[in-house]
């Protein structure tokens, strides 16, 4: 659970609604999406945002480390209620998790990582999913009232109507570009969690609570705050860690074995 007080379904919808007229950038607008959704249940949950980027899923943001972690779980098992979602256009709740039993190695691990229930909601514009707004609960079974349910469903399609608003607003290369500075967002504060745990001895949960405060303090983006940090400790900037996966770049240091 975030920890944070609900937020009153009315002001969530206006909070979403003066998104485009404040003018973030993608990446701000997504992460505003994520935190709120993850107020609008009670008691609050915690929110990934999931897409496909070049034929993957993909979190481009999350409201606290355990949803990222559960979203990507489902990624490397290529099976769950978000994947279901997005394949499907079709909302995917497990209202149990321990009783579930559509997808045994992800039911498995949801609950090592404590989800008791969780809700997949399909962003549709135009009839086609761009995403899925996904929450999880980690209080009790059933987290998820009919109240929670219809609230969650009315912000999840207000939130793809914003989301559609703001890609139709750039070009298609500016978009991909923005998604590509998400992407490589998250990359560099999951690098700076790793080493605030390492340095703290705590939890991924309390090291991005230390992230984010010191960013709210500093009135800092996170991932500028993270890339301090990550350059302070190896003394290199900060890079994305996608790139030695996909070959475009090499750890500083090594050398062409064999050479």
């Amino acid at each position: 659970m975030s920890g944070d007080e609900q937020v009153p379904f009315a002001d969530a919808l206006r909070s979403v609604q003066s998104l485009l007229l404040s003018g973030p950038d993608l990446e701000d607008l997504l992460a505003k999406v994520a935190d709120v959704a993850a107020k609008i249940v009670e008691p609050p949950a915690s929110c990934g945002i999931t897409t496909r980027y070049d034929g993957e899923p993909v979190t481009l943001v999350a409201s606290d480390p355990r949803a990222a972690l559960i979203d990507e779980r489902q990624y490397s098992l290529r099976e769950g209620p978000c994947l279901d979602a997005l394949d499907s256009g079709a909302a995917v709740e497990v209202p149990d998790q321990e009783r579930d039993r559509r997808w045994s190695r992800y039911g498995v691990a949801a609950q090592e990582l404590g989800v008791k229930a969780s809700l997949a909601l399909p962003l549709v514009v135009d009839g086609s999913t761009i995403g899925v707004l996904n929450l999880y609960g980690y209080d009790r079974p059933d987290t998820f009232s009919e109240a929670d349910r219809e609230r969650a469903v009315a912000y999840a399609d207000q939130a793809a109507r914003t989301l559609a608003l703001a890609a139709r607003s750039v070009r298609q290369s500016q978009l991909g570009a923005e998604l590509e500075q998400a992407l490589a967002s998250r990359s560099v504060i999951d690098q700076a969690l790793g080493v605030l745990m390492g340095q703290q001895r705590c939890d991924a949960r309390t090291a991005f609570e230390l992230l984010r405060r010191h960013s709210q303090n500093n009135n800092r983006k996170l991932r500028d705050v993270a890339a301090d940090l990550v350059a302070k400790l190896t003394g290199q900037p900060a890079v994305d860690s996608r790139a030695f996966e996909s070959g475009l770049e090499r750890p500083p240091g090594s050398g062409d074995a064999g050479a």
